[in-house]
């Protein structure tokens, strides 16, 4: 079958997208609204986007196709998020905290969620997440009709479980990590494949 995504509604495409790049890590934001109250959202257009400085990126939609979503509101207008990553034991809580709400309303606190004072921003960290990401708004850009806002945000520091670091590397089955697949589907770990130095056929490497 070929498509041609020109022809498709923006929800047709959205459903092809998120069921063909899969599996998606959860970038699972906390926030701080106008007057102090944590939103949680999570997100699951996310990834890594350099090293040195550390920074993240995170594809942030609108309501309706026209507001913008509270949690990229609160990083526009304070400039400040934190990342935590999801594991399993966290997943029911992570879902329901994607419930559309009014933006005074506290995902956090209205799912009793324990939340950590962060070292170098305001938004708190969530004590459930296995490891959490400090970041600063570094670079913010306006994508497509929609008028999505690619949020780019420089880690300012890394809270992992003490239990996850071995040699300087996080220990994967470890974190436990959960997936975002499409609809309202999700994926843990599975099997772990290691493979070894790659090569091509005529033997280099």
């Amino acid at each position: 079958m070929e498509i041609d995504p020109g022809q498709n509604s923006m929800r047709e495409n959205y459903k092809i997208m998120t069921g063909l790049v899969v599996p998606r890590p959860i970038a699972w934001i906390s926030t701080l609204n106008e007057s102090g109250a944590t939103n949680l959202s999570p997100f699951s257009a996310f990834t890594f986007c350099s090293h040195k400085p550390p920074m993240l990126a995170i594809s942030i939609g609108r309501k309706g196709g026209t507001t913008l979503k509270d949690t990229g509101h609160n990083i526009l207008n304070s400039g400040e998020f934190v990342v935590n990553i999801v594991n399993s034991a966290a997943l029911n809580a992570m879902h329901n905290s994607s419930a559309i709400v009014p933006p005074e309303v506290s995902e956090a606190d209205a799912l009793d969620l324990e939340q950590l004072p962060s070292s170098t921003v305001a938004p708190p960290r969530i004590a459930a997440a296995p490891a959490s990401l400090e970041c600063r708004l570094h670079m913010a850009i306006p994508l497509g009709e929609e008028r999505n806002v690619l949020v780019i945000g420089e880690v300012l520091r890394f809270h992992i479980r003490d239990d996850l670091i071995s040699d300087g590397k996080v220990e994967t089955r470890a974190l436990d990590p959960v997936a975002r697949l499409g609809g309202p589907n999700y994926a843990g770990l599975g099997e772990v494949i290691r493979m070894p130095g790659a090569t091509l056929p005529n033997g280099r490497s």
